[in-house]
């Protein structure tokens, strides 16, 4: 379960719930984001009978969570046979949006760690 009073990243993709659900468990298997990392669902309209998986959520937090979660997007995204797109936003509205077909991972966890310090800043 992520933590609910922390400070939260969310990740999009644009393939969908089985997608999610992939990251999710892929993501869970790192020590440092076990228990940091949970899935997110879309408001509940008035003729549904439940929110859809719309993200996931990634708990805040020190000890290189940033770095964390980019070695394991990286992996992830290296793993897959399919293309796929990856938004990942932060609680200020800044995202970072990664397309399988050209990850750079040093740049990937440049550009989320420079997000987590602008976020701690603010």
């Amino acid at each position: 379960m992520v933590y609910r009073d922390s400070q939260q990243l969310w990740i999009r993709t644009s393939n969908g719930t089985d997608e999610l659900r992939s990251l999710l468990s892929w993501l869970q298997w790192d020590d440092a984001l076990r228990g940091r990392v949970g899935l997110e669902h879309a408001p509940i309209g008035s003729d549904e009978m439940g929110g859809l998986v719309d993200a996931l959520a990634v708990a805040l937090g020190s000890g290189g969570i940033g770095a964390a979660l980019a070695g394991s997007l990286t992996a992830w995204i290296s793993q897959r046979r399919s293309d796929v797109k990856l938004t990942v936003t932060a609680p200020n509205g800044r995202s970072i949006e990664v397309d399988a077909k050209r990850v750079d991972a040093q740049a990937l966890a440049r550009d989320i760690e420079r997000m987590m310090r602008a976020e701690e800043g603010s």
